[in-house]
């Protein structure tokens, strides 16, 4: 089987509610086939430090149909220690999702660049307030 580039995404939520409003635009991009998930987890911890890790058969019912549909055949890659060597970044009460994504999108892109014998040296992600900083600095210098 081929599979496309595997990101690793952690997202921090204040308190220890996972709220939801996140779940509608992952299940866009699982059904456009743009990503796969394959494995997500969540952390919770509370206000002494302690900290709880939640796989997908772990949460309550409502919550389980919810996301349960939208990963894949492939879990079990991200660790319960995993998940527990990044909530040491968490403060305490505050909680966290941490996902394992395939761009599917990229896989072909990928292949073709394998079978021409290429070699990607660099893939590295920029982060979102970098790019703000720059296309503002950029209209500041643009004369009107």
């Amino acid at each position: 089987m081929s599979i496309g580039p595997v990101e690793l995404l952690l997202v921090k939520f204040p308190g220890n509610q996972f709220k939801g409003e996140i779940l509608p635009a992952l299940k866009e991009l699982v059904d456009t086939n743009l990503i796969r998930v394959i494995d997500i987890l969540f952390v919770k911890k509370d206000s002494e430090g302690n900290v709880l890790v939640l796989e997908v058969n772990d949460l309550e019912d409502e919550e389980y149909e919810a996301i349960d549909p939208l990963v894949g055949e492939i879990s079990g890659l991200a660790s319960e220690s995993d998940a527990r060597h990044f909530a040491a970044a968490l403060e305490n009460n505050a909680s966290a999702a941490l996902l394992l994504f395939e761009n599917v999108w990229a896989t072909r892109f990928r292949d073709a660049i394998l079978n021409a014998k290429g070699e990607v040296l660099l893939n590295e992600r920029i982060p979102k307030a970098v790019i703000d900083t720059l296309i503002a600095s950029q209209l500041e210098a643009t004369p009107a």
